[in-house]
């Protein structure tokens, strides 16, 4: 288990090597090789220097250049063999995938940049640009996280028609009635913006006086679902905290902050449920 570190330069070979990985590599695939025809802010991004949209500003401002030559157009395409440098730096993609477990803390956000200068999870995470949560939990709420440069195992976990299960527990306002507990099961409450909620699978952990506690698997993940639910059935949501995503559950000894890589073993079993979602 690592604790979160400040986020370190990357080297001009592209992602960092952390002393994490030296000691313990995970089951990894390897980064996709550059063919023909991939567009140069791509290959930036897959060597954990910038995202996409960075790339393209870098390019605007003159600090790339391919086979010796400045980089003018952010469409411009490299093959095999091709030489990319910035600021004069030849530049290589990282060899490894990255995979990571993080128990993310309440007042954060999962974004690389935020307007409103909010605390963001990149700010305590010793990352390579290029790696990305699967997913957002919103700045109140907490727990598992999952961070990868791997775009298409992201882009299939998080899909809609995969279903992959995300398992919540929730603190709320006030005690579930039976009527509301059956219309959560059921689904169809409008949740606003023309939307109707998905059947929960819940069950009631606990209550005193004043709120309660319950356990809910949703398999979409839409925005804010879990908290716009609630307050359609008249309570509000006091705490949210992510314990599962498809096969990963969350350590209870991991505490808030902590993160780590992927095990062999836990990435076979999330590309499988990737796999199998995408077929479903």
């Amino acid at each position: 288990m690592q604790k979160p570190k400040k986020k370190t330069a990357p080297s001009k070979a592209g992602r960092p090597e952390r002393k994490a990985d030296r000691q313990s590599k995970p089951e990894s695939g390897k980064s996709s090789e550059i063919g023909p025809g991939e567009r140069i802010n791509r290959y930036l991004a897959t060597c954990g220097l910038c995202s996409r949209r960075e790339a393209d500003r870098w390019i605007a401002e003159g600090r790339i250049a391919l086979n010796g030559k400045t980089v003018e157009q952010p469409g411009v395409k490299i093959g095999r063999g091709d030489i990319v440098a910035v600021d004069g730096r030849v530049v290589t993609p990282a060899l490894e995938n990255t995979y990571i477990l993080y128990n993310k803390p309440r007042g954060l956000l999962c974004s690389r940049k935020d307007a409103k200068g909010r605390p963001l999870i990149y700010e305590h995470l010793d990352i390579a640009a290029n790696v990305q949560s699967v997913g957002r939990l919103d700045m109140d709420s907490e727990g598992l996280l999952i961070l990868t440069d791997n775009g298409a195992l992201a882009q299939k976990l998080t899909h809609p028609g995969a279903k992959i299960p995300r398992q919540y527990r929730v603190r709320i306002t006030g005690q579930l009635s039976l009527e509301s507990l059956e219309s959560l099961r059921r689904g169809g409450i409008d949740i606003g913006d023309g939307e109707l909620s998905d059947p929960w699978e819940i069950t009631v952990d606990s209550g005193a006086r004043g709120h309660s506690w319950f356990t809910v698997t949703i398999h979409r993940g839409r925005w804010r679902e879990i908290r716009r639910t609630v307050q359609a059935c008249g309570h509000e949501v006091r705490r949210l905290l992510r314990t599962r995503f498809g096969p990963l559950k969350l350590d209870p000894e991991m505490p808030p902050g902590a993160w780590r890589n992927l095990t062999a073993g836990e990435l076979r079993q999330l590309k499988k449920a990737a796999a199998f979602g995408q077929k479903g």
